[in-house]
């Protein structure tokens, strides 16, 4: 049970932060002010090293991890794409972003406690992830 909710758990944090890393890809080249640029570059990093670690250990259980539902991401594209069409301004790409992170924070969350058999370091890794997420939102709160 408890390797299985591990895996189960990582695969998701896995999701979720090619999910993060494929929406500030989506946004980063509209983006006008330089400060936000950073911001959105520096939590790119942080994301990218986050999937290094996740991916280490779910080498140690010879699991791929998860790639964003397609569905999911095609919905995101499509919304990021219409609402810059519509309002190609910092502030629509800081509101994609909070929205983007808050729904990842609301999934971890869920998916923490759907595992909750899941070895603490995965527990801890998605923890982190969340607090990485609630962190960008309040980052890019002062363009809304």
């Amino acid at each position: 049970m408890i390797e299985q909710d591990t895996i189960k758990l990582l695969r998701e944090t896995d999701a979720g932060i090619a999910m993060g890393i494929s929406a500030i890809d989506e946004v980063i080249d509209y983006v006008y002010d330089a400060e936000l640029k950073a911001v959105l570059t520096s939590s790119k990093d942080e994301h990218n090293k986050m999937k290094e670690e996740v991916q280490n250990l779910l080498d140690r259980y010879n699991d791929d991890g998860k790639e964003p539902n397609p569905i999911a991401k095609g919905m995101s594209w499509m919304k990021t794409n219409v609402m810059l069409i519509m309002n190609e301004s910092d502030a629509t790409i800081a509101d994609l972003i909070t929205d983007g992170c808050n729904m990842g924070v609301k999934s971890l969350n869920k998916y923490l406690n759907k595992y909750k058999a899941a070895e603490e370091k995965a527990k801890d890794i998605t923890k982190k992830l969340i607090k990485m997420e609630e962190e960008l939102a309040k980052d890019v709160k002062c363009y809304l």
